[in-house]
Formats: structure tokens, C-alpha cells, sequence
């Protein structure tokens, strides 16, 4: 007597429906991560390619020997020289220039961070009177154009005897660097959850050690992000630099450039040459603040 048995669950699934094609229908799926993956890539790499043109050109017409081979390219091909380069570390005031944009960067950097942080903290955990206000007045200083900045400036350091100092200078720029700084470090502050300020003090820990021992280690993505923006404001700034210093061994890069210009000529593979050299240290201060910067500039947006 013969007997059958029915097929199981598991010999069904194995055979699938007719008409179906499990295999095919993964590669099918597979064939459309692989054009997306494809095609996200490529627009990354055209995304770079334009944001390093820019770095490459300015390399390339750095290595030619004459100021007007910005001109004709093609023709720095056959005669590249680091001569432009020799000629600025040695015959330049070029670490004058560096000693000053470093004094003044850093500077700005830890004053205005620091300041920042704590005006942000305070905003975020405190509730006196006019809070709301003062963020406000702290937001609309940053409408007022250089032009009109510089007049009054200027007298007030002049009665300071400030102008052609480092920390005249340094105090201008926190006047611009701490109201954003404090804006984005506010809303970073948010993101931590006030029972970590509980704990603190359930510990014993004063206010400011609440701050300095909990807070700011947390912060850091955050600070990160207020360090970079207050020292790229500093380093990169114009006006304020060629306006308040006077002596030439006190300019700073960015108006060190401006040495290479004058009425009838230019010297641009000067220029070029010092634009190259003047972003090793912002490229290096970049690297040491990199790992933190997405994640400041993201988590101090969701909160505010």
C-alpha cells in the first residue's frame, strides 16, 4: 500500500509560487542599489573635484615664476619653480605676519569661546528677567555692516590706547565671533538634559563646577564648533586688521597680501604663493576640530 506524504511548510517556501523568481528578484534589487550607489558616488566626486579646482589652481599658478603667467597657464607647465615660496619665507615679513595671526586667532579663539559658553549655558539654564531680550540684542548686533562699526571702534580703542595691539584687536573680533558663538553654543546647551545640573548638585558641586566638570565635557562637538567659526573670523578678516594695526611687523595674513598689490602692479605668484602657505595653519586647525564638527553643527539645531 503505497502512502504520500504532504509537502511541508518549509519545501513550499523553498519552491516558491510559480511564476516567481526569488533570485531574480534580489538582483533586481541589487541592480538598483548598485545605479543609486553609482550615481551618489558620482555626484560626490564631482561635488570634490569642484570644491578642490579652486586649492589645485591656486597651487598651480603659485609654482610660476612670473607675476603675469596667471595669464597664459599652459606655460607654467614647462618652467615650475618653488622660488615664489623661497622668496616669501625670506624676503617678507612672513612670520611677522604669522606670529600676529596666530596672537590674535588664538586669542579670539579661547576669549570668545569661553565667553560664549558661558553666556549660552546661562541663557539655556537660567530665567532672570530680559533673557529673551538680551539673546535678541546679542542676534541683531550682527546686522550692522564693518563700514559703520569701524568709526566708533576705532575711537574707543584710540581712548583705550588699544589701536596697534594684539588685544585691541582680539577684542574686536569677539564682538563679532561671541554673539554667534553664543547663539549656537545656546542651543547646543539645550540638547543636554537638565538632570545631569541636578546630579551636579545633589553631588555637592557649585554651579560653576557643575559647568566645568559635567557641562563642557559634554559640550565639546559644540565648543568645537564656536573654536572654529571665532578663529576662521580672526584669521581670515580684513578690515578691522588694515584699520587698527599700523606697524607693518604687527600685519596679519590677510593684510600682509595686500603688501603685494600696490597702484601699478601686482604680484600675484607672490599672492598665490602666501595664499598657499597662509592655509597650513587653518587646514591644521580644521583637522584638530574636524571630528567634532558635524556632530556640533547638527545636534546644536535641534534645539533652540
Amino acid at each position: 500500500m503505497s502512502t504520500t506524504t504532504a509537502p511541508t511548510s518549509a519545501e513550499h517556501k523553498q519552491a516558491g509560487t510559480p511564476g516567481t523568481d526569488p533570485k531574480g528578484a534580489s538582483r533586481r534589487r541589487g541592480e538598483n542599489s548598485l545605479l543609486g550607489s553609482l550615481a551618489s558616488h558620482g555626484i560626490l566626486i564631482a561635488g570634490s573635484l569642484i570644491a578642490l579646482f579652486p586649492i589645485a589652481w591656486l597651487v598651480y599658478l603659485s609654482l610660476g615664476p612670473d607675476k603675469d603667467d596667471y595669464l597664459h597657464p599652459g606655460r607654467i607647465w614647462g618652467k615650475m619653480t618653488f622660488e615664489n615660496y623661497s622668496y616669501v619665507l625670506t624676503e617678507t615679513n612672513f612670520f611677522d605676519w604669522l606670529k600676529s595671526s596666530l596672537a590674535v586667532s588664538l586669542g579670539t579663539t579661547v576669549i570668545g569661546v569661553i565667553i560664549a559658553a558661558t553666556t549660552g549655558y546661562a541663557v539655556s539654564r537660567m530665567r532672570f528677567p530680559g533673557y529673551k531680550k538680551f539673546m535678541w540684542v546679542l542676534l541683531v548686533t550682527q546686522m550692522f555692516p564693518i563700514a559703520v562699526l569701524i568709526v566708533p571702534m576705532y575711537q574707543l580703542l584710540s581712548e583705550l590706547q588699544l589701536i596697534d595691539t594684539y588685544f585691541g584687536l582680539i577684542l574686536v573680533y569677539c564682538s563679532t565671533a561671541v554673539p554667534y558663538c553664543a547663539w549656537l553654543l545656546k542651543g547646543y546647551f539645550d540638547t543636554i538634559p537638565f538632570e545631569i545640573d541636578e546630579a551636579g548638585r545633589v553631588d555637592g558641586l557649585t554651579p560653576f563646577g557643575t559647568f566645568f566638570r559635567l557641562i563642557l565635557p559634554l559640550a565639546k562637538p559644540g565648543l568645537a564648533v564656536a573654536a572654529f567659526y571665532s578663529f576662521i573670523t580672526a584669521f581670515g578678516e580684513v578690515a578691522f586688521a588694515s584699520t587698527f594695526m599700523l606697524s607693518d611687523t604687527k600685519y596679519t595674513f590677510a593684510v600682509g597680501l595686500q603688501s603685494f598689490i600696490s597702484e601699478h602692479d601686482a604680484q600675484r605668484n607672490l599672492m598665490a604663493a602666501t595664499a598657499v602657505l597662509v592655509a597650513i595653519p587653518v587646514s591644521a586647525f580644521f583637522y584638530l576640530v574636524q571630528k567634532n564638527l558635524v556632530t556640533g553643527l547638527t545636534a546644536g539645531g535641534t534645539k533652540g
